[in-house]
């Protein structure tokens, strides 16, 4: 995305990622696809739609900051006119909000919501739309979901906004974009266990091709081992494929004459105590957020009386322990930046 913004209003082109539920993307594609060819013939945009079967998908719009409007502006009505048709059978008698929700990469979500919520509430003011970020990231992602609600003309200005916070304070380092999971169906494992996760199933069967894999290129930062940015996403991947821990009640590789379990390695780093807090987050929710998009075992040491600092135990494969290292780093310098309270 450019940071670029020119005197007389925007004027580049930049990609907005939506997350839609089956029935709103339905809407937007219409019978044979109509519809979404319609919006992109007339707005510029181009529009695109996540593959796969997915409780959830993601809708690329990319273009011209016009285009982009437009493209905006035709999806809101379309919302209105379902919500208007939907309230035909029913007898609710006040109409709800148009509701879209954004995918912003964290790092850009301080900026939207400001000093002190400063931001968002001058967004929320002067368009009449609510404006929500989420708390948490989205699962396996370094993203964040922004929910605006309100009447069409309310959502329009509201993105303008947005876009404008978003082109003056690109993303901080890489992004790992969120990717919807789709509906699994239960893997039985040999031993009868059940995994509702299918790349659980792939993770034994690919470790032997994995192994032959060249790890991901690393930048030394302080005391951190950083993947490069273009390689985040690989070692993300790589890190979810293999993992050395054997699955609860499984005491055999689930496939005969391959290693599920590829060697672990332990890593040891230390944080001040005064930045604890925002590794572990409030009752936990941040590492534990890490433990899950890393694959690795991280262990906190309680704190030492007189000491300034706590260890921090990572295990894992090396792709566990890079990415683990990766996100914790990202934390830190969160907190360092201002950041910390989001």
């Amino acid at each position: 995305m450019e940071s670029k913004v020119s005197e007389g209003g925007l004027n580049v082109t930049l990609t907005i990622r939506l997350l839609m539920h089956g029935k709103e993307v339905g809407s937007i594609i219409g019978k044979k696809g109509e519809t979404v060819k319609k919006m992109r013939e007339e707005s510029g945009a181009r529009i695109n739609i996540s593959e796969g079967n997915c409780p959830e998908r993601i809708v690329t719009i990319t273009g011209p900051t016009d285009a982009i409007f437009k493209a905006f502006a035709m999806i809101a009505y379309k919302f209105e006119e379902d919500i208007i048709n939907s309230m035909s059978n029913s007898p609710a008698t006040s109409k709800p909000p148009v509701t879209l929700r954004l995918v912003v990469p964290a790092s850009q979500c301080g900026s939207l919501i400001g000093k002190g919520g400063s931001k968002i509430k001058e967004i929320r003011e002067s368009t009449g739309a609510q404006v929500q970020v989420a708390g948490d990231m989205l699962p396996n992602s370094t993203e964040r979901a922004v929910t605006i609600s309100g009447t069409p003309d309310a959502i329009i200005q509201c993105v303008k906004q947005i876009c404008v916070v978003m082109l003056e304070s690109p993303p901080k380092g890489a992004t790992i974009p969120y990717r919807p999971k789709p509906a699994s169906t239960p893997v039985i494992f040999s031993g009868g266990q059940v995994r509702a996760d299918p790349l659980a199933a792939s993770a034994a069967n690919l470790s032997l091709l994995l192994q032959h894999q060249p790890l991901p290129a690393y930048t030394i930062q302080g005391q951190y081992a950083i993947p490069h940015p273009d390689q985040l996403t690989k070692l993300h991947q790589l890190a979810m494929q293999q993992t050395p821990f054997t699955p609860l009640g499984q005491t055999t590789p689930a496939f005969p004459g391959l290693d599920a379990n590829p060697p672990a390695s332990t890593h040891e780093l230390t944080i001040p105590n005064d930045l604890i807090g925002c590794i572990i987050g409030r009752q936990g929710t941040k590492i534990n957020e890490i433990r899950q998009m890393s694959g690795a075992q991280i262990k906190i040491a309680n704190a030492m009386e007189g000491s300034t600092e706590r260890q921090i135990t990572i295990t894992g494969t090396p792709a566990n322990i890079s990415l683990a290292q990766y996100l914790i780093n990202a934390r830190l310098t969160s907190e360092v930046t201002g950041m910390g309270t989001l």
